[in-house]
């Protein structure tokens, strides 16, 4: 299917590795500009001579989703984009009981404060051309909440409900805005959870990895590209019908309905 991304931009961040890298990826190969937003440069520029050598258009811009004056330079840079990806990876694994101030707070910028400033800068430009896509990137934790990620079910939850209400002031504008809640994918992230419950449980890394594919209806990790096309699906012409609403990518794993 051709999506009519062609001669779109997209900014996507945490585009570095994993999901964010996925998704940038499937946009740039469907035609769009791609700025690619994370703090490796290093990586960044690797990805961007790969995306160069498939005939693919993409540009690295060094960030920090931590640092709004970061963000607001790499915007300046790479201008307004038709579509925005906010995607600012997770925090560490904490007891719900015991979580430091300091990291609620560090956390809530990176992980609500600055998606909200980043879309609110993005949002004008989007509305007076009559198209936009705002997509972030959270987790299956807003609607079954995970026991040792407490930081990470209470700000995506925030975050959705912001997403939420702001998808019905700007639909008619033509402006969608919509989350991607992943399950399990073999990303970076999900091998160093793995390996830390793996320590905790003295388990192999192998036995861990078995025992949570063994409690995923199909039976294994998503692969990211598998996610990276659900979202370049929504950020296209062809998904202007759906917005407000929460995609769960999970491989069936979460229990609710």
């Amino acid at each position: 299917m051709d999506l009519d991304l062609k001669n779109k931009t997209a900014l996507v961040c945490g585009a570095s590795q994993g999901l964010g890298l996925a998704i940038a990826e499937a946009l740039a190969r469907e035609g769009c500009k791609v700025g690619l937003l994370a703090r490796n440069a290093a990586k960044l520029e690797g990805h961007v001579k790969a995306f160069a050598a498939e005939g693919m258009n993409a540009m690295a811009l060094p960030a920090d989703m931590f640092d709004w004056p970061q963000l607001q330079t790499a915007l300046d840079s790479f201008g307004m984009p038709d579509i925005l990806v906010n995607n600012s990876g997770g925090p560490p694994p904490v007891d719900v009981t015991e979580v430091d101030p300091d990291l609620w707070r560090r956390q809530f910028e990176a992980m609500v404060l600055n998606q909200m400033r980043l879309t609110g800068a993005v949002l004008p430009a989007m509305r007076a051309k009559g198209f936009g896509r705002i997509l972030s990137v959270a987790s299956t934790s807003i609607v079954e909440p995970f026991a040792s990620l407490a930081v990470s079910n209470s700000l995506r939850a925030a975050l959705a409900g912001w997403m939420k209400t702001l998808a019905g002031q700007v639909a008619r504008d033509g402006v969608t805005v919509n989350m991607l809640l992943p399950g399990s994918f073999a990303t970076e992230r999900i091998d160093r959870l793995n390996a830390r419950e793996a320590e905790a449980r003295g388990f192999t890394l192998q036995q861990v990895v078995a025992d949570s594919s063994a409690e995923i209806p199909v039976g294994r990790y998503g692969n990211p590209r598998e996610f990276a096309a659900v979202a370049a699906f929504l950020a296209s012409p062809k998904a202007s019908y759906l917005t407000g609403q929460m995609i769960r990518i999970d491989g069936g794993a979460t229990k609710s309905l």
